[in-house]
């Protein structure tokens, strides 16, 4: 879906005053949790506009860069960074949710903090680079969907300045236009283009969408969609089952279905 969040932006200085470590993201989570009737409801945790980030440290050559941010009513969040020779990567991510704040949480049966640890899933970029990701990016464990998008960020600056060079992670990289052959030369008379009227956007054609769990089918949905997004003015986009590829995962309690387009659209369900 589209999530309201706050984007976040740490930039770590060290003894020198010089940044060292450098991060602006958006993030929304989504938790499956057990209520006091012992049945299990979703939430939607966000950023809030107060976010603080004790705790971020530079690191060096033997030493984790780390993000850490702390918001709303006892949540935290951070992602450690790791350099080896001329490269850096994500290391793990640790997410900590307060079943406490009521009001995400109005009828949590367990109450207090609860900690989930996941591998991150960036990969090395070259030292001097920033890496930068404007697609979202989901990642899932133990009943938390955890979504990313509008990713910046450079561990272990040099000199103090954010490079100019970029990593792209591969979801923005563009697929790239087919190679058009020469012909040979001719003349040829075209025809004036007539000029028509926008087609109206059509119902959206219905697709067929199917994760499985191993060898056996775990979620079936069989949906047209279409999405009206109103920016500066209205915009209607239909998803072509064609051209979309599903993909998430089955959990004993909760299941999520994402669907990209050749569009790069991404819907989350």
């Amino acid at each position: 879906g589209f999530f309201q969040s706050y984007a976040v932006e740490v930039d770590v200085k060290d003894a020198a005053n010089v940044t060292c470590l450098y991060a602006k993201w958006m993030m929304s989570f989504l938790i499956n949790y057990e209520t006091d009737s012992s049945d299990y409801k979703n939430t939607t945790l966000n950023l809030s506009s107060n976010v603080t980030h004790n705790g971020s440290v530079c690191g060096n050559d033997t030493q984790a860069a780390l993000v850490a941010v702390q918001f709303g009513e006892g949540h935290s969040w951070s992602a450690n960074f790791t350099k080896n020779n001329d490269t850096y990567q994500g290391d793990f991510i640790t997410f900590t949710y307060n079943t406490n704040d009521t009001a995400v949480f109005p009828d949590a049966k367990r109450k207090g903090p609860v900690t989930i640890v996941v591998k991150d899933t960036m990969g090395p970029v070259q030292l001097n680079n920033v890496f930068v990701c404007h697609s979202a990016e989901f990642l899932e464990a133990e009943n938390v969907t955890q979504i990313f998008w509008n990713v910046t960020v450079q561990a272990f600056v040099q000199n103090g300045t954010i490079s100019k060079k970029e990593s792209r992670c591969p979801a923005d990289t563009p697929t790239p236009a087919p190679t058009i052959l020469p012909t040979t030369a001719s003349t040829t008379t075209l025809s004036p283009v007539p000029t028509t009227t926008p087609k109206p956007v059509e119902n959206p054609e219905t697709g067929n969408y199917s994760l499985k769990n191993g060898n056996k089918t775990c979620l079936l949905a069989t949906v047209g969609l279409q999405l009206n997004v109103s920016q500066d003015k209205p915009l209607l986009i239909n998803i072509k089952p064609k051209t979309t590829v599903a993909d998430g995962a089955c959990g004993n309690t909760s299941a999520t279905l994402k669907l990209n387009d050749g569009n790069s659209t991404l819907i989350g369900f």
